[in-house]
């Protein structure tokens, strides 16, 4: 039996290089919960632990997906913390990680302000640090594209 249309545009997400879901850009909670869905394997329980934490410690969030990734960030301050899934590990960057402390390990000269963090299938998930760090970017101004 062929598929209609409207079967037709409810196919699961594409997956990009990696397995990172392609949702198209969007704002709200949505969008961002349809990338979580829409996240491979280990790493959607990853992503629906982060989402529940970041809105848990930052009650005023803002959600949007832009770039193939869901953004959190305060109304008029701009973007604080991004994910996106990779091959390997999930990537979680704070656009003001300089300023958080103690500083996320990852890092390049190239990105200047922003630091990340690397979660690989079996890490330990230390949520009261990543609690910590949401809470600390949340409050700084965020990146503003």
């Amino acid at each position: 039996m062929a598929k209609t249309r409207e079967q037709s545009t409810k196919a699961a997400p594409v997956q990009l290089s990696g397995g990172n879901p392609q949702i198209a850009k969007g704002d709200r909670n949505a969008p961002v919960q349809a990338y979580i869905a829409a996240m491979p394997g280990w790493k959607r329980g990853l992503g629906e632990r982060l989402d529940a934490l970041i809105v848990r410690n930052v009650p005023d969030v803002r959600k949007a997906v832009r770039w193939n990734s869901p953004f959190y960030g305060i109304e008029g301050q701009g973007w604080f913390v991004t994910f996106h899934v990779l091959t390997h590990y999930v990537k979680v960057t704070f656009f003001s990680g300089m300023s958080l402390r103690p500083v996320p390990p990852g890092g390049t000269v190239k990105s200047k302000n922003a630091r990340w963090i690397d979660i690989r299938e079996g890490d330990a998930f230390d949520e009261a640090q990543m609690a910590d760090w949401v809470k600390q970017a949340a409050a700084l101004p965020g990146w503003i594209p």
